[in-house]
């Protein structure tokens, strides 16, 4: 206002001063009203449209600044549950809405305070008006409301500076997920513990289902009667050295020693030899050196 408002004010003169001269003939002709009317609107369009696109740019360039350029309609579209009274209570009796109401009336309370003290500091030019004339006395107070309101509008800076820090702070806390969150979130992406739990068992299940079908096909099976039993194969031909078919412990191990009694495979008892063989070689490869 304070750079654009003698240009406002000069194109209000002319309006004004065009408005209230015309010719007697025009108060006859009904088409002269357009014209006035017209020519009013292209001074109005002149005298405020540079402080328009000011305010225009300034509204696009704070936006930007602060969050980057982000152009969506989805904002514009009517939203439902914005009118649900249950929520818009909820969001009244808020953490956030007290954070909130305790921000307004510090930014109220920050202007109110600023105005009384231009108003105290102008005390005496504002009572001086009255013997001054009433051309001077506009200008005088034009320059008073100008730099009044500038300054007013000045503490906004002082709030915006401690206000956005905290927006940005508020913005990136709520984008953080809970620690349930990231529980739900993992369960999604990797699975749920119990049901990845369920397909090991049965993978190791399907497993032991192949490896007992396995040992009538071995040449020895080697066990410590008490504990383990693993099953080989070994063809001199074919292989390097003896292949592991099948290998375990305790009930397993006492079902491979069933399934090579049944199949007259045969049993060598040689307990060191049995947990070497079960603790270093892989079922399907071949025994280690």
């Amino acid at each position: 206002m304070l750079i654009f408002g003698s240009g406002i004010a000069a194109s209000l003169t002319k309006i004004m001063t065009a408005s209230f001269s015309f010719s007697r003939e025009a108060t006859q002709d009904t088409s002269q009203m357009g014209m006035y009317l017209a020519r009013a609107a292209v001074e109005v369009a002149e005298g405020i449209l540079p402080f328009l696109i000011l305010l225009f740019v300034s509204a696009i360039a704070g936006s930007v600044a602060l969050g980057g350029w982000l152009f969506s309609t989805k904002a514009l579209a009517p939203k439902f549950s914005r009118m649900d009274p249950i929520k818009g209570l909820a969001k009244m009796f808020s953490l956030k809405s007290l954070v909130e109401l305790i921000k307004a009336i510090a930014k109220v309370s920050l202007v109110v305070a600023v105005a009384v003290l231009i108003i105290h500091s102008q005390l005496p030019t504002l009572i001086g008006l009255a013997d001054q004339n009433v051309i001077s006395a506009m200008e005088t107070a034009s320059k008073i409301l100008g730099w009044g309101f500038f300054y007013l509008a000045c503490t906004m800076i002082v709030i915006a500076m401690i206000d956005v820090p905290f927006q940005i702070f508020d913005h990136t806390k709520n984008l953080k997920m809970t620690k349930q969150e990231v529980k739900d979130e993992f369960k999604d992406t990797e699975g749920k513990p119990e049901v990845k739990r369920k397909i090991r068992q049965l993978q190791m299940e399907m497993a032991q289902r192949r490896m007992m079908q396995d040992v009538p096909q071995a040449d020895v099976v080697i066990t410590n009667p008490t504990h383990f039993s693993v099953a080989l194969r070994y063809k001199p031909e074919e292989d390097a050295a003896p292949i592991l078919l099948a290998k375990g412990h305790d009930q397993v191990a006492l079902k491979i020693r069933e399934i090579a009694n049944e199949h007259d495979v045969e049993i060598v008892e040689a307990p060191p030899l049995a947990r070497s063989v079960y603790h270093h070689a892989e079922i399907g490869q071949e025994i280690p050196s």
